[in-house]
């Protein structure tokens, strides 16, 4: 076994919320300063800076995982992890299909940049982003699922756009055997409140949309020897859904 320090859920400047500074290319970096091993990149129902992401951590040394923070029809974060960056692009057309189109309005929202590994602007998302799709929680999973994807709710202890807020409990379907917490010492409190939640594995994403909001490495899984830490992070989130 091996330890993997983790941040499974990050920001890029194509998220609106995202510092125009949290490019690809920075945000590799400043994860390697952190310390981290393995990142996924979770933009807001998009995968397009995915490309950028995995040239710039090789460059670095961190080892990528393309990702996305999809948004419900209930206005549910659902973080959803791709083993491969081909599948993530294909994930990322079909949920393309299932958004509601909506003029981004940047002076508001903030910018929605498209990069290339060098720093560069080569593309700018004109239709906001992190708004509710036309997909209900159980059609996003069942569409993760068809690709792959590892799906788990997004920072469950959160207000805003949680789970158990949404919806006022933990739900028995889709069937998660994974969800995300934003703050670690809430885990107890919440598994005894909620019993469903016993059943699943709790993970930890820091849910940086800037620089200095990437901490330093602390979430660690212990996984097996073989392979990419990134495969073996992959597999051990495989292994815990099941």
């Amino acid at each position: 076994m091996r330890r993997v320090y983790c941040d499974l859920h990050l920001h890029s400047c194509l998220s609106p919320c995202g510092d125009d500074a949290m490019t690809p290319a920075m945000a590799a970096g400043m994860l390697k300063v952190a310390g981290v091993d393995v990142a996924a990149l979770t933009d807001h129902n998009s995968v397009k800076n995915c490309p950028a992401f995995f040239e710039a951590c090789a460059n670095y040394g961190v080892e990528p995982i393309a990702g996305m923070e999809l948004t419900t029809a209930e206005d549910i974060h659902l973080v959803c992890l791709l083993g491969t960056l081909e599948s993530a692009l294909e994930f990322g057309d079909k949920v393309e299909a299932r958004r509601v189109r909506i003029k981004n309005k940047p002076d508001i929202f903030g910018n929605q940049l498209i990069m290339d590994a060098e720093d560069n602007v080569i593309g700018i998302e004109e239709d906001l982003l992190p708004n509710a799709t036309m997909l209900s929680i159980e059609e996003a999973f069942e569409l993760a699922e068809s690709c792959g994807a590892i799906c788990y709710p997004a920072h469950i202890d959160r207000v805003s756009n949680g789970i158990i807020s949404v919806l006022g409990d933990f739900p028995p379907r889709p069937p998660f055997r994974l969800v995300e917490f934003s703050r670690p010492e809430n885990i107890v409190q919440y598994m005894e409140k909620y019993p469903l939640l016993r059943r699943t594995t709790p993970l930890f994403g820091s849910d940086a949309h800037s620089l200095d909001a990437i901490p330093d490495a602390s979430f660690y899984l212990d996984v097996d020897d073989s392979g990419g830490a990134a495969d073996a992070v992959f597999r051990y989130l495989n292994r815990c859904r099941q």
